[in-house]
């Protein structure tokens, strides 16, 4: 009987150690920003459908607004972008689209084939707006209130769960003035 019961046994603890391993290891991928709660890191951009015009953070002071690093090279970025869509539909909250390390002409292409859901696109072409946001690869989304500071950031494909659970409620605190 015993003999039974003992494969039983491992069977059950291996179970259980995966599944403490899996919470842990999806704890890591929550990469924590130092820029929560600190104002948005300088920026002097152009704007990339009119490179003449030229954007910072500034510019943006006075509304609560999302910043979406993306690049027509990210393939996740395309995976999240029906959700980006659909967020700029609600008129919710203003879209920066941060285009980086990306050529202009293929930043373009994209938004023309898949649509263009950003209120405007800047474009870090160098990558060092991205250096000073910490971004560590694309997609990541910051969620900045009208004063400047970063109050969200999330880390990957966005998804509407993050959306509706995250964004969304940050949103209406700010336009009641929580």
């Amino acid at each position: 009987m015993s003999s039974r019961i003992l494969p039983l046994v491992a069977f059950i603890i291996l179970v259980v150690l995966l599944v403490v391993g899996l919470q842990i290891s999806d704890k890591k991928t929550q990469i924590p920003s130092p820029l929560i709660d600190k104002p948005v890191p300088d920026f002097d951009l152009p704007v990339l459908a009119s490179p003449d015009h030229r954007m910072s953070r500034e510019s943006l002071l006075g509304k609560p607004y999302l910043v979406n690093f993306w690049g027509s090279w990210c393939v996740t970025c395309r995976a999240e972008h029906p959700v980006v869509t659909d967020l700029a539909n609600l008129n919710a909250v203003y879209i920066v689209g941060m285009n980086f390390r990306d050529e202009s002409e293929d930043a373009l292409a994209w938004l023309q084939r898949w649509g263009n859901p950003y209120d405007v696109s800047l474009v870090d072409y160098d990558g060092r707006t991205s250096i000073d946001f910490g971004v560590y690869a694309a997609p990541e989304t910051f969620l900045v209130d009208p004063s400047g500071t970063i109050v969200f950031k999330h880390l990957g494909e966005l998804t509407w769960d993050v959306v509706e659970t995250e964004i969304l409620p940050r949103v209406a605190s700010m336009e009641v003035g929580n």
